[in-house]
């Protein structure tokens, strides 16, 4: 508990002695419960009867919305700057009110939560399966300007599970593409559409005006650099991530713990398969996507209680659901009590992925030359999979070694060639770059079975 000295305006100085007053507490719910108590006339207009924070006043925790920090959850430290106002929106227009009614009746949002929404700027972090509905639902909902950050092109597999983007839209950046339909369902609202992907030289800028970081990428690579920029620039994060029939999503608050926490480093690369090597139902990216917007929806307006410091995991096939506190860890590297690391850095090499171009080249082998080596007797086929996908058909003969036990005392028969193979060959490529520095002539098949089943070639049990 701490001493803060509470500043008001805008008419509120007149409800507590001297135009301020100090109030004990750690979060600001506690200031505010605090200064109820010393000035019952500035607790009743700060607060509603049941104890939320009344939609009309304006809090501010160091020049920001408290809101966004966690609301009455926000955490507050000795040299903060606490300022209470009224909030005075411009009134919605006729188009507006109409557009918006339903929300608009919803006391936890009413016409200021409504203005809340409509001056947010909310940056969407990947137009796939989760940005897509998030993006939907924030520019449906009325958030003021979305940032769309894609580097990836539209391709029809996508359609299944990104309802964002249409058929004819597939070669196009799926950023244009998403801008187009969001303007398409609410032309009022400010769409940016950033034709790239995140970096760490990019990151700071192009995040640090956004109220809100609603991250859908897939790798762990941008789900670090996402988690760091949010400590960096004191954002709220809302994460999630689906594979297969699962979900999870976690909302992330200043001061209040990050992605580090839960996962200080990184799985070794491979070890954990993505949508496109594990598959997932398109249904689940529809729900937890639309989750990760309510969750925004909620942290703008200070509607109810965020998910803040909590992982909530979806089975899908069960329709179970369980919820965990994420603890902030005060030892983690970038939000702990003496960080170690004040800047963004290299997230390939930290997550250990990537293969340098020129080894990609030297490694890689296309289907038609992977098949005149079939007749060869002396090639050894390897299918790194993970151990889940000891069931699935194989190109006939190989042999099943998971990547993750390839170096781990496996034998393969010295002098002779392999080729090495997953679903889309991102695995394998980093299996045949793992046996080559051991000594093994090893390549990768460029494109994995999915390209070896678009040649027409078959696969056996």
């Amino acid at each position: 508990m701490i001493s803060m000295d509470i500043e008001l305006e805008g008419g509120f100085q007149a409800l507590a002695p001297g135009g301020g007053i100090v109030a004990f507490g750690g979060t600001i719910g506690e200031l505010l419960a605090a200064a109820a108590q010393a000035a019952p006339a500035l607790g009743r207009r700060v607060m509603t009867a049941t104890g939320a924070l009344a939609p009309e006043v304006d809090v501010r925790l160091n020049g920001i919305d408290a809101r966004l920090w966690g609301g009455l959850r926000a955490l507050v430290r000795p040299d903060d700057r606490i300022l209470v106002r009224p909030y005075r929106p411009d009134p919605l227009s006729p188009g507006q009110a109409e557009r918006y009614t339903r929300q608009l009746i919803l006391v936890e949002i009413g016409p200021a939560g409504q203005a809340r929404l409509g001056g947010a700027r909310v940056a969407v972090i990947g137009a796939g399966g989760l940005g897509s509905p998030a993006a939907t639902y924030l520019a449906a909902a009325g958030v003021g300007h979305l940032v769309i950050i894609d580097g990836d092109r539209v391709e029809r597999s996508n359609l299944q599970r990104q309802p964002i983007h249409r058929d004819e839209d597939v070669g196009a950046p799926k950023a244009d593409s998403a801008a187009r339909t969001l303007r398409a369902i609410n032309p009022d609202i400010e769409i940016s559409a950033v034709n790239g992907f995140l970096t760490a030289e990019n990151a700071l800028g192009l995040l640090r005006e956004c109220d809100v970081i609603v991250n859908g990428s897939d790798n762990f690579p941008t789900r670090y650099l996402v988690s760091d920029a949010a400590v960096l620039l004191q954002k709220p994060l809302v994460d999630a991530s689906i594979l297969r029939f699962e979900g999870r999503i976690s909302v992330h608050l200043p001061r209040q713990g990050c992605y580090r926490c839960l996962f200080p480093s990184p799985p070794p690369p491979g070890s954990v398969p993505n949508c496109a090597e594990a598959g997932v139902v398109g249904a689940l990216g529809g729900q937890i996507g639309a989750m990760q917007a309510l969750e925004a929806i909620k942290l703008i307006t200070g509607a109810g209680e965020s998910l803040g410091g909590r992982l909530l995991v979806y089975d899908a096939l069960s329709g179970e659901q369980h919820r965990f506190t994420l603890p902030r860890d005060p030892e983690c590297p970038v939000c702990g009590d003496h960080p170690s690391q004040a800047s963004l850095i290299d997230y390939e090499a930290f997550c250990g992925v990537g293969v340098p171009q020129e080894r990609s080249d030297l490694l890689g082998i296309s289907v038609a030359d992977a098949m005149r080596l079939r007749s060869d007797p002396a090639v050894q086929w390897l299918d790194v999979r993970p151990p889940g996908a000891l069931e699935r058909p194989t190109i006939p003969g190989a042999r099943r070694l998971p990547l993750e036990e390839i170096g781990a005392g496996e034998t393969l028969e010295p002098g002779r060639p392999v080729v090495v193979f997953c679903d889309i060959g991102r695995r394998s490529l980093l299996a045949a770059e793992r046996l080559a520095r051991s000594g093994i002539d090893a390549r990768s098949l460029q494109g994995g079975l999915v390209a070896w089943l678009a040649a027409g070639l078959e696969l056996t049990s």
